[in-house]
C-alpha cells in the first residue's frame, strides 16, 4: 500500500508540473494576460472590430500619457506638453489601424462660449504638433471643445488639471475597413502587435 500511495503521489506532481508549465508558456504568447486578450477578441465574434478599438484605447492610456496642461488662457505648448506628445506621436505612428481625437477643455473662469473656442484652440494646437512629428492629418480630429463642461476639480477658481486636452482612440484610419475586423481578423491583429514587440508591423493596407 505505501509502494502504491507514493506511486500516486509522484504521478500527481508529474502531472501538476504538466499543466503548469502548459499553462505558463502558451505558442507565441508572452503572458497569460496576452492569452485572456486574444480570447476576449475571439469572443466578440462579428463585434470584433468595436472590441479591436477598445482594446487600442485602453492599451493607448496604460502605455501613454494621454493629458497634457496649460497656463491660464493660454494654447502655448510647454516643455512637458511636447514631451509627452512626442510620445503620444511614437504610439499613434506605430498603430497605423486607427485614427484618434483630441479633446480640449478649459476651467470654469470665463464665459462659457469663450472657453469653448479656448479648448479648440487647445486641441488644434496639440493636432497641428502631432502632425508636424509626421501624423497625417487625417488620422487626428480636434474636437469640438468641451470647455468647462467636465472638469476634473469642480471648483470655479483658476486650475490648471482642468485646462487640458486628452488625446484617444476614436475610430478607424481612413484606408481600413472596421467590417474587416471580425474576431479572427482582431487577434491576426493583435499577434502582429505582440510580435512586433509592441507595433503593429505592416501598413494597415497589408492587414
Amino acid at each position: 500500500m505505501k509502494i502504491l500511495n507514493k506511486i500516486i503521489g509522484l504521478t500527481a506532481i508529474v502531472a501538476l508540473g504538466g499543466c503548469l508549465e502548459t499553462a505558463g508558456t502558451l505558442p507565441n504568447q508572452t503572458s497569460f494576460s496576452d492569452a485572456s486578450e486574444q480570447n476576449l477578441l475571439v469572443q466578440t465574434g462579428r463585434g470584433g472590430s468595436a472590441a479591436y478599438l477598445q482594446h487600442l484605447s485602453q492599451k493607448f492610456r496604460d502605455e501613454v500619457p494621454t493629458m497634457i496642461n496649460f497656463d491660464f488662457n493660454s494654447v502655448v505648448l510647454d516643455g512637458e506638453a511636447r514631451r509627452i506628445l512626442n510620445l503620444q506621436a511614437e504610439w499613434i505612428i506605430a498603430t497605423p489601424t486607427v485614427k484618434f481625437r483630441v479633446y480640449g477643455h478649459t476651467d470654469k473662469v470665463g464665459s462659457n462660449a469663450y472657453n469653448q473656442r479656448l479648448g479648440l484652440r487647445r486641441a488644434r494646437a496639440a493636432v497641428n504638433y502631432l502632425v508636424s512629428k509626421g501624423i497625417p492629418r487625417n488620422r487626428l480630429e480636434a474636437y469640438s471643445s468641451l470647455g468647462e463642461t467636465q472638469p476634473i476639480v469642480n471648483t470655479e477658481d483658476r486650475e490648471r488639471l482642468n485646462r487640458r486636452t486628452v488625446t484617444d482612440v476614436f475610430g478607424f484610419a481612413p484606408n481600413v475597413i472596421p467590417s474587416d475586423f471580425d474576431g479572427k481578423r482582431a487577434v491576426i491583429v493583435y499577434g502582429r502587435y505582440v510580435a512586433g514587440g509592441g507595433t503593429v508591423a505592416g501598413s494597415s493596407s497589408a492587414l
